[in-house]
């Protein structure tokens, strides 16, 4: 089904609403089809009636591509110096509206649009309408996130074989993400992570020019982009021979990540799912250093819903694609986390990030 069909069912014959107003990015790449960073550079919004024509209203530098890329949409300029909201509301008028729901805005935006609309039109927030939409992958989604997940997993094989001692937190990431690159890759899904040593403990310990030392462990949390489209991953490695301790850690981790893919299936509840991996972590005596939930949703955005952490209320669906990231942080000696981005399929999970599950780094 169109996606801009598959919302008016949601929106307006389910909700009863008669208009969409959609402020947020994602969606409107979603929706449109508009490349990203026209988008994000210039697409305003995007209204949705219950009748007549979709419009994109867009300002001027991307106005042709928005028009080239926008099918299914009249595009609509905004002027320099020209007033959207007032643009919007009096079309939302003209349109007789009545029932107008928006899915993100700031509030003086908020109270702009109601001054406005005057009365004409009742309006409501509302984000989780298009979520039920994204969270469910389809066919094209899912070709672009097996592609950035494989880059992902490239970009991992280079950190495997780049990190040893003497070796710069940045020039790692530099040779993970020149790999990911010249494999296809649009962009990261993020900053790209290496954090070796206590900042290794930091669940983001980013990147900095530290000089990677023998024996130090190494998080490296990385993504890669394809047609918009985001995967995640994280490796943890040490340079050079790891401790009994590191081992130790390590394998309660792993352990955790494995059993949590097993109970990835449909209609199981994501905050079941997150005790599976975190009962494993506490009873091996590191329950209160596993300090985060255990994954999240992901698709144009890293992290999306559903969310899997012990107060999660969704339930994981055929189609979802979400991240397996257990970890354990010990302050002053160093982290271990072990992430995958998974696919829930009709009787299983599927890893769509792969790659090595080892300590030690490939020689």
């Amino acid at each position: 089904m169109d996606r801009v069909e598959a919302l008016k069912q949601i929106a307006f014959e389910k909700k009863r609403f008669d208009g969409f107003l959609v402020f947020n990015a994602a969606n409107q790449m979603y929706l449109t089809g508009v490349s990203g960073e026209t988008v994000r550079a210039t697409l305003a919004c995007v209204l949705i009636p219950f009748r007549g024509e979709s419009k994109i209203y867009v300002y001027g530098v991307n106005y042709e591509q928005a028009k080239a890329e926008g099918k299914g949409f009249k595009v609509e300029l905004v002027k320099r110096r020209e007033d959207l909201i007032a643009k919007i509301a009096a079309q939302v008028k003209s349109l007789n509206i009545k029932n107008l729901v928006v899915d993100s805005m700031t509030i003086e935006g908020y109270r702009d649009l109601m001054k406005g609309l005057r009365g004409q039109a009742r309006l409501k927030m509302q984000s989780n309408l298009l979520w039920e939409l994204r969270k469910m992958k389809d066919d094209t989604e899912l070709e672009f996130m097996r592609k950035a997940a494989d880059l992902t997993s490239a970009g991992m094989k280079a950190a495997y074989e780049t990190i040893r001692p003497g070796v710069k937190e940045i020039e790692v990431a530099a040779e993970i993400e020149y790999a990911m690159r010249r494999r296809g890759g649009w962009g990261t899904a993020f900053e790209t992570s290496v954090a070796s040593a206590s900042h290794s403990a930091f669940p983001h310990g980013g990147c900095t020019d530290r000089e990677i030392r023998k024996g130090d462990l190494v998080v490296v949390d990385i993504g890669a982009t394809y047609h918009h489209y985001c995967s995640d991953m994280t490796r943890t490695m040490v340079a050079g021979k790891p401790s009994d301790k590191q081992i130790k850690l390590y394998e309660i981790v792993k352990k955790a990540q494995s059993k949590a893919f097993g109970a990835m299936k449909p209609k199981a509840k994501a905050k079941e799912i997150d005790a599976v991996a975190r009962n494993i972590i506490a009873k091996a005596g590191y329950g209160e250093y596993f300090v985060h939930g255990l994954g999240h949703g992901v698709g144009l955005e890293v992290h999306e819903p559903p969310t899997l952490n012990s107060e999660s209320k969704d339930t994981i669906a055929v189609g979802n694609v979400v991240t397996n990231e257990p970890g354990i942080y010990l302050v002053g000696f160093g982290g271990i986390r072990i992430e995958d981005t998974v696919l829930v399929q009709k009787s299983h999970g599927e890893n769509l990030t792969n790659g090595p599950y080892t300590l030690e780094t490939v020689r």
